[in-house]
């Protein structure tokens, strides 16, 4: 059955990558002569990489090879410098990093979602000496808020505690073919677009969203739908942890409200509990579901796994002609404050936004642009693929404000504690999208107040 509504399609003409990288990524400038300020530790800032043998660790989330990529092309430069990187998922990493990064051995850099204590308890490294010796301060402020802790323990301002190897963008992908089959031969551009979308697959007998939520990753979906009647601002403010902020809103409440309606419809797997984030890829992948939330991330293996048979867009306004938000933030990473190369791994994040290669890779992996000095060539990208479309949704975002930071990232513990044992009863309609938006709610300012 086609659709016969006609759709404004999203403009997808060629979009300059320097103009992505000023509007909606970070900005950094190439190495600076080393310096000598003292950290800490008593170790003494230097931009000059050791001439010996060093074994950097690396603690990252299962699933995002960028820093096996990234650590093989540096260690092919410079052979002095290998790695060990260890690999944990997002949840046990986001559980265990204060205990890791508190012990005798921390690993060098940590993936670091949700700094919570550890920079008032002392456990990750200021980076201000390491911004100032290798001229950050051309840095894109916009990107950089997210990543600093003032003195009263809240993100936002204040100093450096992380860096972004690459930045994340959130939409959805189609498959082009259950799309052609349903007589979709267009993207939805509003909720109301894409709800039809959903009704015509599950009338089919298609799985309208593949969504798991075994590790919490629905979260996709139901902060995609907060998203388009919250205020980006509010929800910001309320990962942020600024005081007075709440989640409890009507449009984060209205947003869950339709989370619960999709569920109550049966557009998502009967067996979303049991599903966690590489199952619901790989089901989506070999042809199971219409739909599937996910971030830029998964743009290249998507491509590499279906070919031209998938898509991949923003998620749709509310209003036609609405403004876009979207969850996105810097892949972020620390220091651990008692790593004993601290000059050394800062360098290597440093080579990650400078160094050609490295620059590619990052977007060969991640579908982000690289940062780095906006002077400098950006990364080649294929015309047409899923990654050009990433950093074309990125541009829009960035154009229109409207990126929000992921809302497991509030407070260290508010993922597992509260987020995805509720979301598991959201989507298997046990609770309404008051009672979702209430509970968590209230573990966050628990948790904030002990």
């Amino acid at each position: 059955m086609a659709i016969s509504r006609t759709r404004a399609r999203l403009e997808r003409g060629p979009v300059a990558l320097t103009a992505i990288a000023a509007t909606a990524l970070l900005a950094l400038t190439a190495c600076a002569p080393g310096g000598n300020a003292p950290v800490a530790n008593d170790v003494k800032v230097s931009t000059e990489l050791t001439s010996e043998d060093v074994v950097l660790t690396i603690a990252d989330e299962t699933g995002f090879p960028l820093t096996d990529d990234l650590a093989a092309e540096f260690t092919k430069q410079h052979p002095n410098v290998t790695f060990n990187v260890t690999r944990d998922t997002f949840q046990n990493l986001t559980a265990a990093a204060p205990k890791l990064l508190a012990s005798d051995t921390p690993p060098d850099l940590i993936r670091l979602p949700t700094i919570g204590d550890t920079v008032q308890d002392g456990l990750i490294a200021n980076l201000d000496p390491w911004a100032e010796a290798y001229g950050w301060d051309k840095w894109s402020e916009a990107q950089l808020a997210p990543l600093r802790v003032n003195e009263d323990g809240v993100r936002g301002s204040g100093s450096l505690y992380q860096l972004g190897l690459g930045y994340s963008i959130t939409g959805i992908y189609m498959n082009k073919t259950h799309a052609a089959t349903l007589g979709i031969d267009e993207v939805p551009t509003t909720i109301a677009e894409l709800e039809e979308d959903l009704a015509l697959a599950k009338d089919a007998g298609i799985l309208p969203i593949m969504a798991g939520d075994l590790d919490g990753v629905v979260n996709f979906v139901v902060q995609a739908a907060m998203n388009q009647y919250n205020d980006p601002k509010e929800m910001m403010d309320w990962i942020l942890n600024v005081p007075g902020a709440t989640y409890d809103t009507p449009g984060n409440v209205k947003g869950a409200d339709l989370v619960r309606s999709w569920a109550d419809k049966g557009y998502f797997p009967s067996d979303i509990n049991a599903i966690d984030y590489a199952s619901f890829v790989s089901r989506f992948q070999a042809g199971e579901g219409l739909f599937t939330f996910n971030g830029n991330w998964a743009a290249a293996d998507t491509q590499a796994k279906m070919g031209d048979n998938v898509d991949f867009f923003l998620v749709p306004t509310a209003e036609e002609g609405g403004k876009h938000v979207a969850m996105g933030a810097a892949n972020s990473f620390s220091v651990a404050a008692g790593s004993k190369h601290l000059n050394e791994i800062v360098y290597f994040l440093n080579w990650i936004h400078t160094d050609e290669k490295a620059r590619q890779i990052v977007t060969d992996v991640t579908g982000a642009a690289p940062g780095g000095d906006p002077a400098k060539a950006q990364p080649t990208v294929e015309p047409g693929s899923l990654i050009e479309k990433a950093l074309e949704m990125s541009a829009v975002i960035g154009a229109e404000n409207g990126q929000v930071d992921f809302m497991a990232n509030a407070t260290a513990g508010i993922y597992a504690g509260s987020i995805i044992p509720e979301s598991q009863l959201l989507v298997t309609s046990q609770i309404t999208g008051q009672e979702f938006v209430t509970k968590v709610q209230d573990f966050y300012a628990q948790e904030l107040a002990g």
